[in-house]
């Protein structure tokens, strides 16, 4: 039956990968997974599906998932990010540990959003059961590593603390609503949306003045001066002294050129609790790592547990750089007699040899073209 012309299209935001863009793809994923496996993350595996009560405990929540309703009628999702399910297994298989746990992943990710891709691959870690400073500082410089191992130019890492906006929010009682729009405009440095919504609220001057700056106070380590006046909210005071203390170890790993402070940054996941960053390239709007800490994630599944990771966005990755070299046969293999033809390629294969084999008789002419149009230096004719 002929295809409709739907049939003929992708869904929206899914792409296919041709020889060349997977093999960059797998290249940009085999290196990053090296990186993490260097400094003692573990690989570990979840699968494709999980129940929506998993990812979304909140059955209410509007959500970007994947939805289905399996043979139960339970509604199972495609997996949208690997954190919360490594958590449930870290839960369910995990809890005679001995902590801190590195873990690392690769894999597809499906949103179901208006973003251009809605499926791409990530790699990523969960540095799970460390609290400390050290240890948000450790997967920051190895985020920065694996960009290197990339050979990603112009990267640069951006470094902020959830604990500021949620300490003024809570110090100041900020309504649902008010929070809600507030955390989107920072989010998105919509100072237009930040100004009219400031403007109608009843917050003091100095919550105002303090708010209508944080997306732009970027820089270096003195930036975190310029809240020397919050200290008496103890949310910022801590958070203020934990970037400083982060950024510090950061000059020790060798990697704080690559990382700005940016006390803008309000990560799009609500199981965020801590530091949190953002790696951009030059000319792509949207992030290409996604990171932080996210200490109250692990009690939703009965197991109290500090933990911070990232993942790297591989997708947008790879439209940046020039296909990768395809891994081509070695050898050509042709001649009258199938079935010498196919011995001949087995005994090549046994030895090590990529082979393609003709398939049915072709003159050497034409086993020259096909050579050289597959990139194949070496020709084999069998004689029967």
């Amino acid at each position: 039956m002929e295809r409709s012309t739907l049939g003929l299209k992708l869904p929206e935001g899914m792409r296919d990968l041709l020889p060349g863009e997977l093999a960059s793809l797998e290249a940009l994923e085999g290196k990053a997974i090296q990186v993490c496996k260097n400094w003692s993350y573990q690989k570990v595996a979840t699968p494709g599906l999980e129940y929506r009560a998993c990812v979304e405990p909140d059955a209410n929540k509007e959500d970007r998932l994947y939805k289905f309703f399996d043979k139960n009628g339970h509604i199972v999702v495609l997996r949208p990010e690997f954190t919360t399910p490594i958590a449930r297994m870290v839960s369910a298989r995990q809890r005679g540990g001995i902590f801190p746990l590195r873990y690392c992943y690769s894999g597809d990710v499906y949103r179901n959003d208006s973003s251009r891709y809605r499926e791409f691959r990530q790699v990523g870690v969960e540095l799970v059961g460390s609290g400390s400073d050290i240890a948000d500082a450790e997967v920051i410089a190895l985020a920065v590593e694996i960009m290197k191992a990339l050979e990603i130019r112009n990267f640069q890492l951006s470094l902020g603390h959830n604990g500021i906006f949620s300490g003024l929010a809570q110090e100041m009682n900020f309504s649902p609503k008010l929070r809600e729009e507030l955390e989107d405009g920072i989010a998105r440095k919509d100072m237009v949306k930040m100004e009219s919504v400031i403007s109608q609220s009843e917050l003091p001057e100095a919550a105002k003045d303090l708010l209508l700056s944080m997306p732009h106070l970027t820089g270096k380590e003195d930036v975190l001066n310029k809240l020397q006046s919050w200290n008496h909210i103890p949310a910022i005071r801590r958070a203020v002294e934990s970037l400083r203390t982060i950024y510090l170890y950061l000059k020790d790993f060798g990697v704080q050129e690559f990382v700005s402070l940016d006390l803008g940054i309000l990560r799009g996941f609500s199981y965020y609790t801590g530091a949190i960053f953002e790696g951009y390239l030059p000319g792509i709007g949207s992030p290409v790592i996604d990171g932080g800490r996210y200490d109250g994630l692990y009690s939703d599944f009965g197991i109290n547990l500090p933990a911070t990771g990232f993942a790297v966005n591989l997708g947008i990755m790879i439209e940046q750089l020039q296909d990768y070299e395809v891994e081509n046969a070695d050898i050509l293999v042709y001649g009258q007699s199938p079935g010498a033809v196919i011995k001949r390629c087995r005994e090549l294969r046994k030895g090590g040899k990529k082979v393609e084999m003709a398939l049915g008789y072709i003159t050497d002419t034409d086993a020259r073209k096909m050579a050289s149009s597959r990139g194949i230096s070496e020709l084999e004719r069998v004689e029967s």
